[in-house]
């Protein structure tokens, strides 16, 4: 599976935006996908996942309420619905997916290459 995500830009706080990640290969739909981020020197943290079939969803506290993962399997595309932007939001963004739904990135065999999303204050 190859992924390639997009929809990064600059939003000032409070804002929104929408990321998509785009596979290619018809497993897809057999994938439990997930969304990651690396702010400058920290380490990559989990956001959201969603399983294969689109009927579970999983978020980080820090993002619970304020994002929304979501599927389209016969587009083969994931996206992350983020409202109500902070500037901590602000970091490199990476879909991914793995064979089981799972919140730790070493699980995840697949990556997309990453979109830059920064939350002006």
């Amino acid at each position: 599976v190859q992924l390639q995500a997009s929809g990064g830009g600059l939003v000032q706080a409070g804002g929104s935006l929408r990321l998509s990640c785009a596979a290619s290969g018809r497993t897809f739909s057999s994938y439990n996908m997930g969304w990651f981020r690396q702010a400058p020197g920290r380490e990559r943290e989990f956001v959201a996942a969603i399983s294969w079939s689109g009927g579970s969803t999983y978020y980080a506290d820090s993002v619970k309420g304020r994002f929304t993962i979501s599927r389209d399997n016969a587009k083969n595309t994931v996206y992350l619905q983020m409202n109500s932007l902070k500037p901590e939001d602000t970091a490199v963004y990476y879909c991914a997916a793995s064979t089981v739904v799972a919140n730790k990135a070493t699980l995840y065999r697949y990556w997309g290459q990453g979109t830059l999303v920064t939350v002006s204050s």
